[in-house]
């Protein structure tokens, strides 16, 4: 029953996924208030406060929205987390809510149909931007993001979320006129905006895999040298609560440093770090990481084409009989097929060679690859004898 009601709810979504034109104006007018320095000039009193406010709010984003609102990744007081609330939110993305319970259904749902931006399903323009003004990601989930919507302060915040952001755009008027304003707050906050967008997009299709995660995020050095160290992404769907990304030496991760230092003045505490069994990739998977790993596994030997395969290659009476015994057998079609002398039939042998190609090294390997020999052969046998309604 959940199930369906679950299919129902995608399948409307699906069909109401209109752009929410008054929310996407503000996000154009930000970009094209960027040419106003054209007229306002560039001075370098502007330049300097853009640079600052660009590493200021990166900072934000990475330990305040990211991994403090949405993982927890460590504690901190109520007014600190206020006050990073009040900075986090200063870049115009979003509440920090709303931006964290996004966050937190992205992590559920990873790189599946459905994930909030992933460039899998959606494509990259869709997950880099686009599926902020989409109407079914307009609302906030609160009961995702409970633990911190029980604070008034933040549920005010919720309410007025671009408060920060106007207040801090008149201080940079106030302080260096129209150049400080185009310059200093709308530069900033538009590279702010689309470093943030690289690891909805640039990082779940470019860089490299050290961990099996069941999605396809990926470590990438040079997103993690201008979002300080969120690149790491990878790292991050390993483990998602540790504070820190870069699980390396080598791997850059200012956000961590910066959190590490504020640990010993006492203003951040309980900082997260991953078990040494995940920092020598030596931790067994979860169920649902094995689960769609051996679904992506099962997918890449095209089972259609498989099936298809098949039909032609037995008579009519041989595949008749084959889809007697299918349709009447108590077993899963796997356990049919397994015994049949079939062409094109890829093997657990070869089913694990392409796993070892395809993912990182992971103790898990021997689950994922049991799983997606059974799955592919549920699934050959499913086009072989489709179910009647």
């Amino acid at each position: 029953m959940a199930d369906g009601m679950s299919d129902a709810v995608s399948k409307a979504d699906n069909e109401h996924d209109d752009i929410i034109y008054p929310s996407a104006i503000p996000f154009v007018l930000v970009h094209l208030a960027c040419i106003g320095a054209i007229w306002s000039g560039i001075t370098w009193h502007a330049a300097a406060i853009g640079a600052a406010l660009y590493w200021l709010r990166i900072f934000a984003i990475g330990a305040g929205y990211h991994r403090y609102f949405s993982h927890r990744a460590y504690a901190t007081s109520r007014v600190a987390q206020f006050v990073l609330a009040v900075l986090a939110q200063s870049t115009a993305q979003r509440s920090v809510l709303w931006w964290a319970a996004k966050h937190r259904h992205h992590h559920l749902h990873s790189d599946t149909i459905n994930d909030v931006h992933s460039p899998r399903h959606k494509g990259f323009l869709y997950s880099h931007a686009g599926w902020i003004f989409a109407a079914k990601h307009d609302t906030t989930d609160l009961v995702k993001i409970a633990d911190f919507a029980r604070f008034p302060e933040l549920m005010w915040l919720h309410r007025h979320e671009l408060v920060p952001a106007t207040v801090l755009a008149v201080l940079c008027f106030l302080v260096a006129g129209w150049p400080g304003l185009i310059v200093g707050f709308f530069w900033s906050t538009v590279l702010v905006y689309h470093a943030t967008f690289c690891i909805n997009s640039l990082a779940h299709v470019w860089g490299k895999k050290r961990y099996v995660t069941g999605d396809d995020s990926r470590n990438n050095w040079f997103l993690a040298t201008f979002t300080m160290g969120e690149g790491w992404h990878n790292n991050h769907h390993a483990y998602q609560s540790s504070v820190r990304q870069g699980f390396r030496w080598w791997e850059y991760d200012p956000t961590y440093y910066i959190l590490k230092l504020l640990s010993w003045t006492g203003l951040v505490w309980d900082l997260k770090l991953p078990p040494a069994a995940v920092l020598r990739n030596e931790h067994r998977l979860g169920a649902r990481v094995i689960n769609r790993a051996a679904a992506q596994l099962a997918e890449s030997f095209q089972p259609d084409r498989i099936a298809a395969a098949i039909g032609a290659a037995l008579d009519g009476s041989s595949l008749s009989a084959l889809r007697e015994k299918l349709s009447e057998t108590h077993q899963r079609a796997a356990n049919v097929l397994a015994h049949l002398q079939l062409p094109h039939m890829p093997t657990r042998s070869e089913v694990l060679s392409r796993a070892t190609a395809m993912f990182a090294r992971t103790p898990s390997i021997d689950d994922i690859v049991d799983q997606a020999h059974t799955l592919l052969l549920d699934a050959i046998g499913a086009r072989l004898c489709p179910v009647r309604a």
